[in-house]
């Protein structure tokens, strides 16, 4: 038996083959592009998201016989996209993507309203679905009156898969229309956002069977009839799946695009007040809480765009002995930021800069802000009572120790590597799959990594590193004036 775990990024998606033991069979990626027609704009057209799901698979069949043994199938995605569809199915824009923010005035509105933030645990943020539909609404009247259905990113594939509008929990609480506590969604939010209950998908948990792969693409694979789809998750409740991230405290950091620490939670504890993020997780009767930071390696990578020196080569002259904060500061808010400050408006910038700055030293400036953004969520998480001992680092930051050390060190916090490649979205979404196809326990399936290495704080740089995060802090009040 085989397992297909499909992970839609914002820049590709990454089809991952396992097998009935959830070892990794072999996987294929495909990329696309994202449109920002004006500032603060993030867009891509779902028409590209079936064409290179289509060339990935195809990839796989040709390449790993045993994807002909295919038994279920999983999809994660990128949160909070406002997919839309009319009567018809067909779909009526491209997507406004998550990190979208041209609904600030609408995500305030909506969060100024009685028992918003009460029933769905969660400040309304610009990137969520619910202002993004109201935008619409506003600026786009003839299309808004069209919706017949809304479907997040990963939805939308379940909706190609099984020809059916199902989603999932965890995917479905970053939208504002959902009841995070009693898992359904709410008509209270759906009412103020000026949406209707028939406009929703069914829900569905996350490792449950949505539906079956529809026959035509069952035979155009060369699969049996009878391929389950799982109800899969949003794109970090994936990876927490993928990490068996389930319990109470355990989590992760994750050095993708965004930069986010998430904790797993046993029990509904909403805080939104801290800015942190309250979802449902993809297994019944368990919740995540994260904090979000915008924008991490995708600071790196703009450092990198500007230097015309790749993320690797600027990261790896810095070695593996972390230093301390040098007189160069950098503020990560390249985008915006949610966690803590919730601001879409707030933009990024350098201080302390000199005739004698070198690269080197704005890479470490980049490395820092970033870390100390994380602290800022790390600080939020731990004043909603959750006790957070260590955290697996994932992403595609993580492949630099001394990063790893660094954020190590400014959360006074170990991180704990996993062995091996695989243990991202994909992997999750893969294991959901296999869930739904067998009705495993969740226990025996999603299940934590082997530990390749524990990376420590550096024990002599932890009060430096306090200090120089409070001055981070401070900084943002005076950045945000001049804006």
């Amino acid at each position: 038996m085989s397992f297909l775990g499909i992970d839609l990024g914002t820049s590709g998606i990454r089809a991952l083959l396992i097998d009935e033991h959830g070892a990794p069979i072999g996987s294929a990626e495909r990329h696309y592009n994202v449109s920002n027609p004006q500032p603060g704009w993030s867009e891509q057209d779902p028409a590209d998201w079936v064409s290179a799901l289509e060339d990935a698979i195809a990839e796989l069949q040709s390449q790993f016989p045993a994807f002909a043994d295919l038994k279920g199938i999983g999809v994660a995605g990128h949160m909070h996209g406002a997919t839309l569809l009319d009567a018809s199915g067909k779909v009526l824009r491209p997507c406004i993507l998550w990190n979208d923010v041209r609904s600030e005035l609408e995500a305030a509105q909506l969060d100024n309203m009685d028992q918003i933030r009460a029933l769905s645990g969660n400040i309304v943020f610009p990137g969520f679905t619910a202002p993004k539909l109201a935008w619409v609404r506003n600026n786009e009247p003839e299309i808004f009156a069209k919706i017949n259905k809304v479907l997040l990113p990963a939805a939308f594939l379940n909706h190609y898969l099984t020809d059916d509008f199902v989603a999932d929990m965890s995917d479905s609480a970053g939208t504002a229309w959902l009841d995070v506590s009693k898992r359904d969604w709410s008509n209270d939010l759906l009412d103020a956002g000026h949406m209707r209950p028939n406009q929703m998908p069914r829900l569905v948990e996350g490792s449950e069977r949505a539906g079956t792969l529809r026959a035509d693409l069952a035979r155009k694979w060369g699969v049996g009839r009878d391929v389950a789809v799982a109800g899969g998750a949003g794109d970090n409740a994936a990876a927490a799946c993928g990490i068996g991230a389930l319990s109470e405290g355990s989590g992760f950091v994750s050095l993708g695009t965004s930069g986010v620490i998430l904790v797993a939670r046993n029990s509904y504890a909403a805080a939104p007040d801290a800015a942190v993020h309250t979802f449902c997780h993809a297994v019944p009767e368990h919740w995540y809480q994260m904090g979000v930071m915008l924008s991490a390696t995708d600071s790196l990578n703009w450092l990198s765009r500007i230097t015309g020196k790749s993320p690797a080569d600027l990261t790896g002259t810095l070695g593996t002995e972390v230093q301390s904060p040098g007189a160069v500061r950098f503020l990560p808010y390249l985008s915006g930021e949610r966690t803590p400050h919730n601001d879409s408006q707030i933009r990024g910038g350098f201080t302390g800069l000199s005739t004698g700055t070198t690269t080197e030293d704005l890479t470490r400036a980049v490395l820092e802000g970033v870390a100390f953004g994380l602290r800022d969520s790390f600080d939020a998480l731990r004043s909603t009572g959750v006790n957070i001992q260590s955290l697996l680092a994932i992403g595609g930051g993580s492949a630099s120790i001394y990063w790893l050390k660094l954020i190590a060190t400014v959360l006074d916090t170990p991180l704990l590597v996993p062995s091996g490649r695989e243990f991202g979205a994909a992997l999750g979404a893969a294991k959901l799959g296999l869930l739904a196809a067998t009705g495993r326990p969740v226990s025996d399936v999603l299940t934590p990594p082997d530990i390749s290495e524990t990376i420590v704080p550096v024990a002599g740089l932890i009060a430096t590193m306090k200090d120089k995060c409070k001055r981070f802090r401070n900084a943002y009040p005076s950045l945000r004036q001049i804006q």
